[in-house]
């Protein structure tokens, strides 16, 4: 361990550039007598983690100070373009953020923001910064040192552990350990000044790892999402009615079904629903309620019927970056298979399959 501790004391002597974007959140929070709401800049954050100017010169700027339940996606690409228009000039970036949201804008971004070949960190924090017995601190500062490590892409840095930004999920309302890596293993664990990658995280470090949609290594922003996509989460009895108003009213539903890819077919026909929306050229993802292992159209005959009617697999994407991604592709693509296409190719990572 202690050989350890040399090799990253010593890869920080080059001063690295980061600027710390915030957004809000919990993390800059105070009781204000009617609840928790944020108020805190970038300035006050930082002054509870005074050592991590000796590893880097941070920069801030505040983009917004917000609430993260009021995210929104035009904020979600408020945000992107503050990366975009700051990305020649700093070696990383640390976002604070809101947890309730925080997924869904990581998720965002590594479409809207491709080929990075530098780190961009999302945190937050269950507890205000101030309060005593905060996780703030800890998590500020692990992102801080995260955000100079020589990595690309997008990351979640929570409770000493980092999440590829795609693959990142609040599990938990209260406890520390709020953020959970789904269908895919965290990157590397934080321990102060100590960062150890997994087999999976050392790959990542290479710059060839960076996204590559384009075919370019250039950093490119395409910073657009269409808000025309509904949730819907399957339940016993679903009115087929609402795939009508769907129709009527999005270019694009994300269904979390049951199991493995399940569909009612014995009632309301939502088979019928399902591919007549398809036909109208509304864009239908099916992902799974399950936390774990996502779908597989393959296993059940309704599973085989939607597959042969155009339906978008999510394969094992989050529901987060399900809905992200679907948001990102409508607005950048007009023909339908071209977004389907894009949806069921895996992206950075965000996908095993």
């Amino acid at each position: 361990m202690l050989e350890k501790h040399k090799i990253r004391k010593a890869a920080l002597l080059v001063m690295k550039k980061i600027l710390l974007l915030t957004t809000g959140g919990t993390i800059a929070s105070s009781d204000t007598g009617s609840g928790l709401m944020p108020v805190a800049g970038a300035d006050r954050l930082l002054n509870y983690v005074p050592d991590v100017n000796k590893i880097c010169d941070l920069y801030t700027m505040s983009v917004m100070n917000i609430d993260s339940t009021n995210m929104t996606p035009e904020l979600i690409m408020k945000l992107a373009q503050a990366v975009s228009d700051n990305y020649d000039k700093y070696d990383g970036f640390v976002i604070t953020h809101g947890t309730d949201t925080m997924a869904y804008s990581a998720a965002a971004l590594s479409y809207m923001l491709q080929n990075l070949g530098k780190p961009l960190v999302f945190t937050g924090s269950q507890l205000p910064i101030e309060a005593d017995g905060t996780d703030a601190i800890n998590n500020l500062s692990d992102a801080i040192y995260f955000a100079c490590e020589s990595i690309c892409g997008i990351y979640v840095v929570f409770n000493g552990i980092a999440i590829i930004g795609t693959h990142a999920m609040k599990i938990k309302t209260r406890s520390f350990d709020a953020f959970k890596s789904v269908n895919y293993p965290d990157i590397a664990t934080i321990k102060k000044d100590i960062i150890e990658y997994t087999a999976k995280g050392k790959s990542i470090t290479k710059k060839e790892a960076a996204q590559n949609l384009y075919g370019s290594k250039e950093f490119i922003a395409k910073i657009n999402l269409c808000t025309d996509v509904m949730p819907l989460k399957m339940y016993p009895g679903i009115d087929g009615r609402v795939f009508d108003f769907i129709k009527n009213n999005y270019r694009g539903v994300v269904i979390e079904s049951f199991g493995i890819g399940g569909v009612p077919d014995n009632y309301n026909d939502i088979p019928t629903k399902l591919r007549e929306l398809t036909e109208a050229g509304t864009a239908v993802a099916i992902t799974t309620q399950c936390m774990y292992e996502g779908i597989d159209l393959s296993v059940y005959e309704v599973g085989q019927t939607l597959a042969k009617q155009g339906i978008i697999n999510c394969a094992d994407m989050t529901f987060e970056a399900s809905v992200m991604k679907l948001m990102w592709a409508l607005a950048e693509f007009d023909n339908i298979k071209d977004i389907k296409a894009f949806m069921e190719k895996p992206y950075f990572y965000d996908k095993s399959y």
